[in-house]
């Protein structure tokens, strides 16, 4: 492939004679992709199975006679008016008995032998058509798969659950001991008995809500193969792909990313949060890591303002741009944006396009056209790989069992990987994304944060990783259950106790006065005073050099940071959150004791740095100059300006 540039686009909002304007003007932005269809179904079959091709023929015709190639879309993601009514059980049902109703998207059941049929006819009829068009560079399935419905708990909800608890656990009683149904008179004498953890007097079983959670991903996921299976056979070698939200917790992306040919990416941070740029970074991250050996393009953005925050703050001048480059830079072979023309009516009126409400002679559309000028010398950049010799283990299973009520305390999982993920960016050190039990060996440091419910396996393999040699860090509740949610047997932190030198007896979680904030905890030892929040514990080394104790509380005294010899490596423990200062001091000593350096002698805040091949892209983020120190020269960057050092 080469590098897509372009957005969605969705004629059927236009007039035809807007059609020949939007190719020329798709033309002068330097527009390689258009995604079209997106939400096209009531267009392609307004009547129950009758299908009007028409208008789509003479879209993709103008676009290949303009040399744009099309990311065609099924157009599953929702259901015209004529199916919702005359096929109800395609709604989808909520853990409150509610049935969602239509005028919206996404209005349907994965579950719904319905919406199975019907869109299975769509894609085929859409893979029979255009399965061979010279204008089609990729199939594009359905969109944003859980965006909004991400679990449905009706009767077909119901009986796909049971079938996969079957092809789980085999026999009934094998899901007993796995969801410890002895607790609570809970027992179930046959999967006929089981129903989806819909609403309920008080807390419901932890593992049977887990296994609802893997169950809501995997449904989805299969609707996904079903059309990628009709798409493959009608349409062989094209690729296949459906586009991803960043870290979106409804869906184990992991599992999703062995079922496309390329990732693709939603991504849409806030232009009025500081933070904005390291969180989108983690999400560029991700992708690069969920793609693997594949190339991932980030399909959706916005040139400007979204249309769904309480406030909307729009792209600054050259915020557009730096964010493009940002996702380059971490790996991305095309640079997307939803969509291409503004609209003039429905929900989404007021979220930004390419070419505005104003039209060409704007800023957003001048800064687009720019930039896709920009892209198209930079084609050397196409399938470059980008070098990262750190990384973070994520974990859905994780983050599905660390949120659920009834645990220590309310923690956020995605919150404290992005906070290990800052410390990080904010040294230019690149992070890639593993999977619990993946092959650690290409990294010097492997840090595992929270990694809560990991099964054996995957806490050998980080055992396996310190003693072959590696740095490893795992942080406060991890390891504490198993894949099932039981409390390893061994006790928290299961066999990686041994590996850590040290023994958790008891947790205390930092807590205050009810509807308070929970207070910090001080934290001194040679990596200098740290703040902790949100946890402390009563931690003992057994084999393990203290390097930090808390200083205050119950606690005091008691181990915070630890470091243990394994094997040929070490193996840290910190047993509590600490602020970003301390975060940056504990990275830091974990950076030097790895050997991994940054790729800037002197950071800058609002500054990041990325090689990709034999480039290093320089990004600054701030609207004011930023000093950096790279390869012992120093260098000013303006506001917003993107540098792209050649090796």
């Amino acid at each position: 492939m080469t590098l897509w540039f372009g957005g969605d686009y969705n004629p059927e909002q236009w007039p035809r004679e807007v059609w020949d304007e939007d190719v020329r003007l798709m033309r002068r932005a330097g527009v390689t992709v258009a995604t079209v269809g997106v939400f096209s179904w009531a267009q392609l079959e307004p009547e129950d199975g009758r299908f009007e091709f028409e208008w789509l023929d003479d879209v993709l015709g103008r676009l290949h006679a303009g040399g744009i190639g099309v990311d065609l879309a099924t157009a599953t993601a929702s259901p015209p008016p004529w199916a919702l009514r005359g096929y109800p059980d395609i709604a989808p049902v909520t853990a409150d008995g509610v049935r969602l109703g239509g005028g919206s998207r996404q209005h349907y059941s994965p579950h719904s032998p319905s919406y199975r049929r019907l869109a299975g006819r769509l894609v085929r009829a859409l893979a029979e058509r255009y399965g061979s068009h010279p204008a089609l560079v990729a199939w594009h399935v359905n969109n944003e798969f859980g965006c909004h419905v991400s679990r449905c708990y009706g009767e077909h909800a119901a009986v796909a659950f049971r079938a996969w608890l079957r092809a789980r656990y085999g026999t009934v009683d094998a899901l007993n001991a796995a969801w410890g149904t002895a607790f609570w008179s809970q027992r179930y004498a046959n999967f006929d008995e089981i129903e989806p953890p819909r609403a309920a007097p008080t807390l419901l079983n932890p593992t049977q809500v887990l296994d609802f959670d893997r169950f809501s991903s995997d449904a989805l996921l299969d609707l996904h193969r079903a059309e990628a299976a009709i798409l493959r056979e009608l349409s062989p070698g094209v690729p296949v792909t459906t586009n991803f939200m960043g870290p979106f917790r409804g869906l184990d992306y992991w599992r999703w990313a062995e079922e496309v040919d390329l990732v693709s990416d939603d991504s849409y941070p806030d232009p009025a949060d500081p933070d904005s740029p390291a969180t989108a970074a983690l999400g560029r991250d991700l992708m690069r890591s969920l793609a693997g050996d594949r190339p991932w393009v980030l399909m959706e953005q916005a040139p400007s303002a979204v249309n769904w925050r309480l406030r909307n703050a729009p792209k600054p001048p050259g915020g557009n741009r730096v964010l493009s480059m940002q996702a380059l830079a971490r790996g991305a072979d095309g640079i997307m944006y939803f969509q291409w023309r503004q609209a003039a009516s429905g929900a989404e009126t007021f979220h930004s396009a390419m070419v505005p409400h104003g039209g060409p002679d704007t800023r957003v559309y001048r800064e687009v056209e720019a930039l896709g000028a920009e892209l198209g010398e930079l084609g050397w950049v196409e399938r470059q790989p980008v070098p990262a010799r750190v990384a973070i283990v994520f974990d859905w299973t994780s983050w599905w069992a660390l949120e659920q009520p009834s645990r220590p305390t309310a923690l956020s999982y995605l919150g404290i990987v992005t906070d290990w993920y800052r410390a990080f960016w904010d040294r230019s050190v690149t992070v890639d994304f593993v999977r619990p039990g993946a092959d650690l060996s290409a990294y010097s440091l492997v840090v595992a944060p929270v990694l809560f419910a990991a099964d054996a396996a995957a806490l050998d393999g980080l055992h396996a990783y310190a003693a072959s040699g590696g740095t490893l860090a795992v942080t406060f509740q991890s390891g504490v259950l198993d894949e099932s949610l039981h409390v390893h047997s061994s006790g928290y932190l299961g066999p990686l106790a041994a590996t850590l030198g040290v023994r958790v007896e008891e947790f205390a979680p930092l807590a205050g006065p009810p509807g308070a904030e929970p207070p910090d905890i001080p934290v001194d030892g040679e990596l200098g005073p740290l703040t902790g929040r949100l946890w402390s514990e009563y931690t003992h080394a057994e084999g393990a050099d203290v390097l930090a104790t808390f200083a205050a509380g119950d606690v005091a005294g008691w181990p915070a940071v630890t470091r243990n010899t394994a094997g040929a490596g070490t193996a840290w423990y910190v047993a509590t959150h600490p602020d970003a200062d301390g975060l940056g001091r504990v990275t830091g000593a974990l950076l030097a004791a790895a050997g991994v350096d940054g790729v800037l002698d002197r950071c800058a805040d609002g500054v990041e740095a990325i090689v990709r091949g034999d480039a290093t892209f320089l990004l600054n983020h701030r609207g004011e100059e930023r000093q950096v120190v790279w390869r012992g020269d120093e260098l000013v960057l303006g506001p917003r300006e993107v540098r792209i050092l050649k090796q």
